[in-house]
């Protein structure tokens, strides 16, 4: 096989009982195995944390001179999905790109992505540098440690939204912690988990709970879809948007293993959307929230009421919106993923009006 490897996969069942914890950091010549690829997320000294919702786990990847190409920056690709099914032999309706991650170090980007459908897709890596080179990252000689999930839910491929495809919603880093959004297999399913790393235990999380204004009721089964940490009045949070779509803030003190928390819904931004993905970034002094959205664009949402903003406790229906305002970026449209590519620029990944998927660096609105 070429240095083009794609991700091994997890064929034998024995494998499964060797993630029944975190392992030590290993080297191994067949790299680490992966049922499926996920959500990204840069820790510190070049650690790529890619989550295996199959497998139900996390892996850091040790990717140390990997995670810079020849060229420092990520360059457009348009009809990144075409390249990509190119270079992977297959077609470009066969690719489903999970997650976008831009690198701290090099500024190249890192795309998780599945070559294929369903239980057969193929999880590959790939790095694009600021030459527009896309090449898929082999990991056969990657150091990595991994943490499992004690009690993820159990995969159902008949139900409408298999399960298990969200244990693992979003990651972020944040000081020498990992937090995880997703589902558990718990009636209370709707988790946030904040693991040690290096990884030593993985706890069974915290149940949260939301008031869903758009549904006028309280929720503990909609997992977190996407999130950011957020310093406010000088006490860390993470700010969740969530299906139809409910922003809330979660202090990070109150997410102790085994505890119920109800966040505050600061905002009720409409109906039948789902977030896709949202950075913080800073512009002109002040700071925003940009949201990539289903069927509602891509958001840009001041951040100064986030403090004092009371939680909202009423009904908000027929998609109307109430809580912190937003204003809708006209000429962003058809965003899946966005990362921040650097101080005066995102990088999205966005699909036109033919269906075409393009990788593209954008002047922060």
């Amino acid at each position: 096989m070429s240095r083009r490897t794609l991700f091994s996969l997890c064929a034998l069942v024995g494998l499964c009982a060797f993630f029944l914890a975190p392992q030590p950091a290993v080297s191994a010549a067949e790299g680490p195995t992966l049922m499926s690829g996920g959500p990204l997320t840069f820790g510190p000294n070049n650690i790529l944390f890619i989550a295996d919702n199959a497998g139900a786990k996390i892996v850091a990847l040790e990717l140390g001179d990997l995670a810079s190409g020849g060229t420092p920056g990520t360059k457009d690709v348009p009809g990144i999905d075409q390249k990509i099914a190119a270079l992977l032999g297959t077609d470009a309706r066969e690719i489903q790109i999970n997650d976008l991650a831009v690198s701290p170090t090099s500024r190249n980007a890192f795309i998780s992505v599945s070559r294929g459908r369903g239980a057969n897709a193929t999880p590959v890596l790939l790095r694009v540098d600021g030459a527009g080179e896309i090449e898929v990252i082999s990991l056969g000689a990657v150091t990595y440690t991994t943490a499992s999930l004690p009690n993820a839910p159990d995969a159902d491929p008949g139900a409408r939204r298999d399960p298990r495809a969200s244990s693992i919603t979003d990651m972020a880093y944040v000081d020498g912690r990992l937090f995880i959004a997703g589902l558990s297999n718990e009636e209370f399913s709707s988790k946030l988990r904040s693991v040690a790393y290096p990884f030593t235990t993985v706890n069974a999380g915290t149940s949260v709970e939301i008031w869903h204004a758009a549904h006028g009721q309280f929720e503990t089964r909609s997992p977190v879809y996407t999130f950011v940490p957020y310093e406010i009045d000088g006490e860390q949070n993470l700010i969740a948007g969530y299906l139809c779509t409910p922003l809330v803030k979660f202090p990070i003190d109150n997410l102790k293993p085994g505890a119920k928390v109800m966040g505050t819904t600061i905002a009720e931004l409409g109906n039948r959307n789902r977030p896709l993905d949202m950075i913080v970034y800073q512009k002109d002094g002040k700071d925003y929230l940009l949201m990539s959205n289903t069927s509602r664009g891509v958001m840009k949402i001041p951040t100064e009421h986030f403090g004092h903003q009371a939680g909202l406790t009423d009904p908000v229906p027929d998609g109307n919106q109430a809580g912190i305002s937003y204003e809708t970026i006209a000429h962003l449209t058809g965003v899946e993923q966005l990362d921040l590519l650097d101080d005066s620029h995102v990088i999205v990944i966005a699909r036109n009006e033919a269906g075409q998927a393009n990788l593209e660096a954008v002047p922060l609105p």
